[in-house]
Protein backbone atom coordinates (compact mmCIF):
# COMPACT_ATOMS: atom_id res chain seq x y z
CA UNK A 1 0.00 0.00 0.00
CA UNK A 2 0.82 3.68 -1.10
CA UNK A 3 -0.62 6.44 0.25
CA UNK A 4 0.26 9.76 -0.68
CA UNK A 5 -0.18 12.49 2.55
CA UNK A 6 -0.09 15.98 2.23
CA UNK A 7 1.31 18.49 4.93
CA UNK A 8 -0.53 18.35 8.43
CA UNK A 9 -1.92 14.97 7.20
CA UNK A 10 -1.35 11.40 9.05
CA UNK A 11 -2.22 8.23 8.32
CA UNK A 12 -4.53 6.26 10.98
CA UNK A 13 -4.83 2.07 11.67
CA UNK A 14 -8.87 1.43 11.18
CA UNK A 15 -7.84 -1.76 12.61
CA UNK A 16 -9.88 -3.71 10.69
CA UNK A 17 -9.05 -5.27 7.42
CA UNK A 18 -5.68 -3.98 7.30
CA UNK A 19 -7.70 -0.47 6.01
CA UNK A 20 -5.77 2.85 6.85
CA UNK A 21 -7.25 6.47 6.34
CA UNK A 22 -5.94 9.85 5.84
CA UNK A 23 -7.17 12.11 7.98
CA UNK A 24 -5.55 15.97 8.85
CA UNK A 25 -6.30 16.99 12.75
CA UNK A 26 -6.16 20.47 11.18
CA UNK A 27 -9.64 20.14 9.45
CA UNK A 28 -11.76 17.46 10.69
CA UNK A 29 -11.15 13.87 12.07
CA UNK A 30 -14.47 11.22 12.02
CA UNK A 31 -15.52 10.24 15.59
CA UNK A 32 -17.41 7.50 17.11
CA UNK A 33 -20.61 8.36 15.72
CA UNK A 34 -19.44 7.31 12.83
CA UNK A 35 -18.25 3.86 14.04
CA UNK A 36 -21.66 3.47 15.61
CA UNK A 37 -23.17 3.95 12.31
CA UNK A 38 -20.87 1.81 10.19
CA UNK A 39 -22.28 -0.99 13.26
CA UNK A 40 -25.83 -0.02 12.78
CA UNK A 41 -25.85 0.03 9.57
CA UNK A 42 -26.21 -3.29 7.20
CA UNK A 43 -26.29 -3.96 3.51
CA UNK A 44 -26.86 -6.94 1.32
CA UNK A 45 -24.87 -8.79 -1.46
CA UNK A 46 -25.50 -6.78 -4.58
CA UNK A 47 -26.43 -3.45 -3.14
CA UNK A 48 -25.23 -0.15 -3.96
CA UNK A 49 -24.77 2.16 -0.82
CA UNK A 50 -24.05 5.89 -0.80
CA UNK A 51 -22.67 8.26 2.13
CA UNK A 52 -23.83 11.35 2.10
CA UNK A 53 -21.03 14.37 3.46
CA UNK A 54 -18.68 11.25 3.71
CA UNK A 55 -15.90 13.49 4.36
CA UNK A 56 -12.59 11.58 5.10
CA UNK A 57 -14.82 8.68 3.53
CA UNK A 58 -14.61 6.87 6.88
CA UNK A 59 -18.38 5.33 6.32
CA UNK A 60 -17.47 3.73 2.59
CA UNK A 61 -14.54 2.05 4.04
CA UNK A 62 -15.89 0.68 7.00
CA UNK A 63 -18.95 -0.73 5.59
CA UNK A 64 -16.67 -2.04 2.53
CA UNK A 65 -14.67 -3.85 5.71
CA UNK A 66 -18.16 -4.95 7.30
CA UNK A 67 -21.08 -5.49 5.02
CA UNK A 68 -21.58 -7.36 1.59
CA UNK A 69 -22.42 -4.35 -0.57
CA UNK A 70 -21.40 -4.14 -3.86
CA UNK A 71 -20.46 -0.52 -4.51
CA UNK A 72 -19.85 2.09 -2.35
CA UNK A 73 -20.03 6.06 -3.25
CA UNK A 74 -19.08 8.68 -0.99
CA UNK A 75 -20.66 12.16 -1.43
CA UNK A 76 -18.42 14.97 -0.48
CA UNK A 77 -19.06 19.10 -0.73
CA UNK A 78 -15.43 20.04 0.38
CA UNK A 79 -13.17 19.25 -2.15
CA UNK A 80 -10.09 18.85 0.45
CA UNK A 81 -11.62 16.48 2.30
CA UNK A 82 -12.79 14.08 -0.50
CA UNK A 83 -9.76 14.48 -1.98
CA UNK A 84 -8.21 12.76 1.60
CA UNK A 85 -10.73 10.38 1.12
CA UNK A 86 -9.91 9.79 -2.81
CA UNK A 87 -6.27 8.85 -1.61
CA UNK A 88 -7.62 6.64 1.20
CA UNK A 89 -9.28 5.04 -1.54
CA UNK A 90 -6.77 4.42 -3.49
CA UNK A 91 -4.06 3.83 -0.94
CA UNK A 92 -5.97 0.77 -0.21
CA UNK A 93 -6.37 -0.51 -3.25
CA UNK A 94 -10.14 -0.43 -3.35
CA UNK A 95 -11.67 -0.59 -6.59
CA UNK A 96 -15.48 -0.43 -5.59
CA UNK A 97 -15.73 2.88 -3.37
CA UNK A 98 -16.32 6.23 -5.66
CA UNK A 99 -15.53 9.28 -4.31
CA UNK A 100 -17.87 12.38 -5.84
CA UNK A 101 -17.23 16.41 -4.91
CA UNK A 102 -20.56 17.56 -4.76
CA UNK A 103 -23.63 19.05 -2.74
CA UNK A 104 -26.03 17.26 -1.46
CA UNK A 105 -29.00 19.93 -2.43
CA UNK A 106 -27.58 18.89 -5.73
CA UNK A 107 -27.84 15.29 -5.97
CA UNK A 108 -30.52 15.41 -9.00
CA UNK A 109 -27.67 16.18 -11.01
CA UNK A 110 -24.99 14.05 -10.20
CA UNK A 111 -27.08 10.92 -10.01
CA UNK A 112 -30.13 9.06 -11.21
CA UNK A 113 -33.23 8.80 -9.03
CA UNK A 114 -33.64 5.35 -6.77
CA UNK A 115 -30.43 4.35 -8.44
CA UNK A 116 -29.31 2.98 -4.26
CA UNK A 117 -30.16 0.95 -2.48
CA UNK A 118 -28.64 2.30 1.03
CA UNK A 119 -27.79 5.61 2.22
CA UNK A 120 -26.00 6.58 4.79
CA UNK A 121 -25.35 9.67 6.49
CA UNK A 122 -24.12 11.19 9.70
CA UNK A 123 -24.93 15.00 9.13
CA UNK A 124 -24.06 18.44 10.59
CA UNK A 125 -26.45 17.82 14.38
CA UNK A 126 -26.53 21.63 15.17
CA UNK A 127 -28.63 24.11 13.75
CA UNK A 128 -26.51 27.52 13.62
CA UNK A 129 -28.23 28.69 17.52
CA UNK A 130 -26.83 25.34 18.63
CA UNK A 131 -23.96 25.02 20.50
CA UNK A 132 -20.16 26.77 19.64
CA UNK A 133 -19.55 27.84 16.20
CA UNK A 134 -16.59 26.03 15.66
CA UNK A 135 -14.36 28.93 13.64
CA UNK A 136 -12.39 26.43 11.56
CA UNK A 137 -14.31 25.91 8.77
CA UNK A 138 -13.93 22.83 8.13
CA UNK A 139 -15.08 21.89 11.36
CA UNK A 140 -17.77 24.06 11.21
CA UNK A 141 -19.57 22.57 8.10
CA UNK A 142 -19.01 19.01 9.65
CA UNK A 143 -20.79 20.18 13.09
CA UNK A 144 -23.03 22.77 11.93
CA UNK A 145 -25.82 23.31 9.06
CA UNK A 146 -24.09 25.86 7.44
CA UNK A 147 -24.16 24.30 4.10
CA UNK A 148 -27.03 21.75 4.32
CA UNK A 149 -29.77 20.81 6.19
CA UNK A 150 -31.61 17.65 7.93
CA UNK A 151 -34.43 18.16 5.69
CA UNK A 152 -31.56 18.11 2.55
CA UNK A 153 -30.13 15.32 3.55
CA UNK A 154 -33.59 13.65 4.04
CA UNK A 155 -34.56 14.88 0.77
CA UNK A 156 -31.40 13.76 -0.90
CA UNK A 157 -32.04 10.11 0.54
CA UNK A 158 -35.60 9.37 -0.70
CA UNK A 159 -34.29 11.14 -4.30
CA UNK A 160 -31.71 8.25 -4.10
CA UNK A 161 -33.28 5.79 -2.97
CA UNK A 162 -35.12 3.06 -4.80
CA UNK A 163 -38.45 1.87 -3.47
CA UNK A 164 -38.38 -0.32 0.09
CA UNK A 165 -34.20 0.99 0.26
CA UNK A 166 -33.10 1.86 3.34
CA UNK A 167 -31.35 5.24 5.06
CA UNK A 168 -28.86 4.90 8.01
CA UNK A 169 -28.58 7.99 9.78
CA UNK A 170 -26.85 9.22 13.31
CA UNK A 171 -28.32 12.41 14.95
CA UNK A 172 -28.78 14.18 17.77
CA UNK A 173 -31.90 12.99 20.55
CA UNK A 174 -33.31 16.45 20.81
CA UNK A 175 -34.06 16.64 17.55
CA UNK A 176 -35.89 13.46 16.92
CA UNK A 177 -38.94 15.11 16.60
CA UNK A 178 -38.02 16.68 13.70
CA UNK A 179 -36.19 13.87 12.00
CA UNK A 180 -39.28 11.65 11.99
CA UNK A 181 -41.49 14.74 10.73
CA UNK A 182 -38.78 14.74 8.04
CA UNK A 183 -38.18 11.31 7.03
CA UNK A 184 -42.52 11.12 6.83
CA UNK A 185 -42.65 14.39 4.68
CA UNK A 186 -40.02 12.32 2.39
CA UNK A 187 -41.75 9.00 2.62
CA UNK A 188 -39.40 7.18 4.54
CA UNK A 189 -40.97 5.29 7.43
CA UNK A 190 -38.84 5.49 10.86
CA UNK A 191 -37.88 1.67 11.60
CA UNK A 192 -35.35 0.87 13.50
CA UNK A 193 -34.17 2.81 16.68
CA UNK A 194 -31.43 2.89 19.12
CA UNK A 195 -30.80 5.65 21.86
CA UNK A 196 -26.64 5.49 22.51
CA UNK A 197 -25.60 6.60 26.20
CA UNK A 198 -22.14 7.72 27.18
CA UNK A 199 -22.50 5.70 30.36
CA UNK A 200 -25.76 4.01 32.39
CA UNK A 201 -25.71 7.10 34.64
CA UNK A 202 -26.09 9.83 31.57
CA UNK A 203 -28.63 11.10 29.18
CA UNK A 204 -28.24 9.73 25.87
CA UNK A 205 -26.30 11.55 23.57
CA UNK A 206 -26.57 10.28 20.03
CA UNK A 207 -29.70 7.98 18.27
CA UNK A 208 -29.66 5.59 15.35
CA UNK A 209 -32.80 5.55 12.72
CA UNK A 210 -33.00 2.90 10.35
CA UNK A 211 -36.01 4.14 7.87
CA UNK A 212 -37.19 2.64 4.82
CA UNK A 213 -38.66 4.45 1.55
CA UNK A 214 -42.19 3.70 1.39
CA UNK A 215 -42.20 1.37 4.35
CA UNK A 216 -45.51 0.37 6.72
CA UNK A 217 -45.77 2.16 9.51
CA UNK A 218 -44.15 0.32 12.78
CA UNK A 219 -41.27 1.29 14.75
CA UNK A 220 -38.98 -1.01 16.71
CA UNK A 221 -37.16 0.77 19.68
CA UNK A 222 -34.23 -1.29 20.46
CA UNK A 223 -32.15 -1.82 23.74
CA UNK A 224 -30.10 0.79 24.63
CA UNK A 225 -26.25 0.80 23.62
CA UNK A 226 -23.95 1.84 26.60
CA UNK A 227 -20.66 3.22 25.38
CA UNK A 228 -18.74 2.97 28.81
CA UNK A 229 -19.01 1.08 31.67
CA UNK A 230 -18.33 2.16 35.51
CA UNK A 231 -14.80 1.90 35.11
CA UNK A 232 -14.52 3.94 31.83
CA UNK A 233 -13.76 0.96 29.51
CA UNK A 234 -15.34 0.33 26.75
CA UNK A 235 -18.56 -2.24 27.21
CA UNK A 236 -18.66 -5.69 25.95
CA UNK A 237 -20.94 -4.94 23.88
CA UNK A 238 -19.21 -1.78 22.06
CA UNK A 239 -16.10 -4.07 22.22
CA UNK A 240 -17.85 -7.11 19.88
CA UNK A 241 -20.41 -5.02 18.15
CA UNK A 242 -19.63 -1.70 17.19
CA UNK A 243 -15.91 -0.91 18.02
CA UNK A 244 -13.84 -1.45 14.71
Amino acid sequence: MEFKLKEKERLDDLEISGLHIIQSPDKFCFGMDAVLLSGFAYAKKGNKIIDLGTGTGILPLLLWAKTDGEHFTGLEVQEESADMARRSVNGNKITNIDIITGDIKEVSLLFDKQSFDIVTSNPPYMINEHGIVNPDAPKQIARHEILCTLEDVVKAASYLLKANGKLFMVHRPFRLPEIFESLKKYNLEPKRMRLVYPSEDKEPNMVLIEAVKYGKPRLKVEKPLIVYDENGKYTEEMMRDYRY
